[in-house]
């Protein structure tokens, strides 16, 4: 038996894993009040209605937005184009509201949700679906982020990058600070025009591609922070731990670079006082918002990556009831 088998936290995450499969238990949370409640907290909800709504919410408080409609993985062309089309839709919502316009509420997309793994021809299903998405979002006067998944496909993700990028070079990276390739990659984007999230990364990744102590992703992440601050593109700070907020702080000034030069970026729902405190001082300040009928898996996903997500999770329930 590994060592890693008798950590406790690795049978957390594997539970949770497992429950992220439990319909049973996601009917009690939907059907719970106060559980209902928290998930709400975390999860705009399920419809495009919805999803504008929290949006438009975040804007009168003074913080800026990107959307997640949630699913990944996509193994059927039609899943593909519905994922497709639910991003149209949304992008256009949030137009005719006027959400949209300087970028204020964007999208995040992954990839895979749009068929990157359908085989031979994934890429250019997963190319010419994103090509319609960003396609609106100029419409709309906005822009989009591509997320990063699994280390196997970063290099497709990055080509496909270029690919958007050729016609609308506002298109975001997303970066992840536990892969040792990534401060050369941050190296590679770090130009003028270019928009890149940095967060720590979620996937659970082998020794031969990625950092597995927490102090190490932590120092990569600094060292990547430098590297975009200290380049001509446009950083974007995904990250809820104090101490690298306050860093990037500080290398921001080091660099001389004003607020709006770049910009913090956290999940829905954890640690809103700070997010409107970052705000509230002149910070420019975004926040991830998923939503879609895909949202327990997502929050059990959460839940999963650090043992404190599932702490402040039963914190909120213990609150609520």
């Amino acid at each position: 038996m590994d060592a890693a088998d008798l950590d406790p936290s690795v049978w957390m995450k594997q539970g949770l894993l497992m429950l992220s499969r439990n319909t049973a238990l996601r009917d009690v949370l939907e059907k719970a009040p106060v559980s209902r409640s928290v998930v709400k907290r975390f999860v705009a909800g399920e419809s495009t209605q919805q999803a504008v709504e929290v949006a438009g919410e975040l804007t009168d408080s003074g913080r800026m937005a990107t959307i997640d409609f949630l699913g990944e993985d996509t193994l059927d062309p039609a899943q593909a184009t519905y994922t497709k089309d639910a991003y149209v839709d949304l992008l256009t919502a949030l137009s005719d509201v006027g959400l949209t316009q300087g970028g204020q509420v964007e999208v995040s997309l992954k990839l895979s949700a749009l068929g990157q793994a359908l085989g031979a021809d994934g890429e250019k299903i997963a190319l010419e679906n994103a090509r319609t998405i960003c396609q609106v979002a100029a419409n709309a006067g906005t822009t989009v982020t591509l997320d990063m998944e699994d280390h196997t496909t970063t290099d497709s993700t990055l080509g496909i990058l270029r690919e958007l990028r050729q016609d609308w070079p506002w298109v975001g990276a997303v970066l992840q600070s536990y892969l040792y390739r990534t401060e050369q990659d941050c190296r590679d984007l770090a130009h003028e025009g270019s928009r890149v999230r940095l967060c720590k990364g979620t996937y659970k990744e082998p020794e031969s591609v990625a950092f597995q102590d927490k102090s190490d992703v932590d120092k990569s992440y600094v060292r990547c922070l430098k590297v975009l601050m200290a380049g001509q593109g446009y950083p974007m700070i995904a990250s809820h731990d104090p101490r690298l907020i306050e860093i990037a702080g500080v290398l921001a000034a080091t660099a001389g670079r004003g607020p709006e030069s770049f910009e913090y970026q956290m999940l829905l729902g954890i640690r809103p006082d700070e997010q409107l405190r970052l705000a509230a001082q002149g910070d420019r300040f975004r926040v991830y918002v998923p939503y879609g009928d895909e949202w327990y898996g997502y929050l059990m996903r959460r839940m999963a990556e650090r043992p404190s997500n599932l702490l402040f999770f039963l914190r909120s329930l213990a609150t609520r009831g």
